[in-house]
Order: structure tokens, then C-alpha cells, then sequence
């Protein structure tokens, strides 16, 4: 069974935009290294609307961003001078390391028209060795990313390894990522190589044991634990978790190993020092107002 069930919280990240928040949660704050995960969509809004989602410049250190789409488009601009149109079944890895800034922009607007936007995003902790790390940034297109299917089965290795896939994206640290569909009544085993693994329902139901588990919901389970679900209904689910990193801090957009270095990047963003995207600078998110020290991001953060 579950060592926990976390179910996902609507947040703002932005006028236009709510999402699913799975991570962090009080009670569970990380999978192995991965620190936070939003789903957003199947989001539909009029073309007049639209702009109200973009993502404005904004701040990161200590962490990898991961940005999957199932459906739709984004834009993607950084402090690296990359711009770059992410489509679905790619994969977007940026490395903030010591600091980079990076807008979000929803520029077709036939795609939120359409209802045809989809995303994932997950945050990767660093380990302790690459927390300042020097910025970077990869596109991976799909024809990249190993696929395995069988009857009723098919899976993308976004990142790491499991089930004898080995995905081409670099990683700091042991972590695996797939994304799974799974037909009505196929039977998956959760990966039992890593410490920390946890599965998340997109859509559609499962069984595990005699308990039914829905849309929305981590199932994140204990060491080593072998667990196997049944999918009731087709569904699609993300597999997700590794060997943890260590204890992380985060505020707002910030994780770091130590206190004084989220504190030290709130300063750098106030000052500038963090630099914005050159081809899209004439905005940004200042740093939100940080009256009760807040451990868990604020509802605006931002991914």
C-alpha cells in the first residue's frame, strides 16, 4: 500500500492560469530529488484571454526545471539568450544552478482556444556539488526519448532509468521519469530499484490492493516496496522518484541546501543580479512579499 496519498491543490500561477499542485506537500515534501510537480490544463480560454497566462521572467537556483506537455505548445525564454517551442513529448531541462531567470509564454492562441493545453512540470533538487553550477539549457525532441509498448502498455523514459530503458537526458543524481498509458485492465508493477518512487494519476482510475485511486492523486510509496496497480478505466499516469538528495529549503522559486543562500538569491532578484532574458526583459515577477517566512511556496510561485 501507499506509504502516503497526496491529493493535488488548485494554485495560481499566474491571472489566467490554475493548476494541480502535487509537490511540495506538508507532510511529504520531496520523492527522491524531485521537489515540486504542477499539472496544469486542459485549460481553454478565449484568444482575448490568452496573454493573461503567460509566465513572466522570472527567478531560479538550486534546481532543474522538467516542463512535459502532453498537449499545446510553449515558449520558452531564459537569461541564456535560448529561446525555444516546446511541443508535446519533449522535453525542456533547464539547470538553474547559481541563478537563472526564464519566461513561460502561450503564444498560439488557437491552441487555448482549442482547449489543447497540457502540461507537467516538475522541479529536480541539485545535489549539494552542482547547487552552483553555472546555468543551462536542453531541448530533447521525443525521437530522442526511449519508447516501450505492448499490448496495452506504452511509455515514455523521460528522464533516468527503469524498466530496462535508459533515457539520453543528463541527470544530476539517480531519478527516474516516464510517462505511462495504460489500457483498461493492464496490470503495471511500480519500479522497486529506487528509494523513493511515487505515481501520479493524470486521468483515469487504478486499483491497488482493494482501494481505487483517481485523477489527481500521488500514490508515493515506501522504500523499496513492490506495489502493483490495475488500471480500471485507460489511463495515463506518471511514474516518478529516486535516491533522495538531502534536506532542501524552498521559498518562492528558490531551493538550496541552506537557508542563507535563499536569502542571499531573494537580494539578487531584488538587485538585478540575476539577469533577465534579453529578448524578453521589458517586464518581470518582483519578489513577493515574504511577511510570514513562508517554507512552502506562495500560491503565485511560479514554475
Amino acid at each position: 500500500m501507499p506509504e502516503i496519498v497526496i491529493n493535488a491543490r488548485k494554485a495560481a500561477i499566474g491571472p489566467g492560469l490554475m493548476v494541480n499542485r502535487i509537490l511540495p506537500f506538508r507532510m511529504r515534501r520531496m520523492v527522491g530529488p524531485f521537489i515540486f510537480m504542477d499539472h496544469a490544463g486542459p485549460v481553454r480560454l478565449s484568444t482575448e484571454k490568452g496573454p493573461a497566462m503567460d509566465v513572466l521572467p522570472h527567478p531560479h537556483i538550486g534546481l532543474s526545471t522538467v516542463s512535459y506537455l502532453f498537449k499545446g505548445n510553449v515558449t520558452h525564454r531564459d537569461s541564456l539568450g535560448v529561446k525555444q517551442v516546446i511541443e508535446p513529448g519533449e522535453v525542456n531541462w533547464m539547470t538553474a544552478g547559481k541563478g537563472i531567470a526564464h519566461s513561460e509564454r502561450f503564444e498560439d492562441p488557437a491552441v487555448l482556444a482549442g482547449g489543447q493545453l497540457e502540461m507537467i512540470q516538475t522541479w529536480v533538487a541539485l545535489p549539494e556539488k552542482d547547487e552552483e553550477s553555472d546555468p543551462t539549457f536542453f531541448n530533447y525532441q521525443k525521437d530522442r526519448l526511449p519508447v516501450f509498448e505492448e499490448k496495452g502498455l506504452w511509455m515514455r523514459q523521460i528522464a533516468g532509468e527503469a524498466y530496462g530503458l535508459k533515457s539520453n537526458v543528463p541527470t544530476h543524481s539517480p531519478l527516474f521519469y516516464l510517462h505511462v498509458e495504460l489500457q483498461k485492465g493492464y496490470r503495471l508493477n511500480v519500479p522497486d530499484e529506487y528509494e523513493e518512487r511515487g505515481l501520479y494519476i493524470a486521468k483515469g482510475s487504478l486499483e491497488l490492493g482493494s482501494q481505487v485511486y483517481k485523477a489527481g492523486q500521488l500514490l508515493v510509496f515506501g522504500k523499496f516496496e513492490q506495489a502493483s496497480v490495475r488500471a480500471l478505466e485507460n489511463c495515463t499516469i506518471m511514474l516518478l522518484g529516486g535516491e533522495p538528495v538531502g534536506e532542501r529549503f524552498i521559498w518562492w522559486n528558490f531551493v538550496s541546501s541552506r537557508k542563507e543562500r535563499i536569502e542571499q538569491a531573494k537580494d539578487d532578484w531584488k538587485q538585478g543580479r540575476i539577469v533577465l532574458p534579453p529578448d524578453d526583459k521589458e517586464a518581470f515577477i518582483p519578489l513577493p512579499e515574504d511577511k510570514f517566512r513562508r517554507k512552502d511556496p506562495p500560491p503565485e510561485a511560479l514554475s
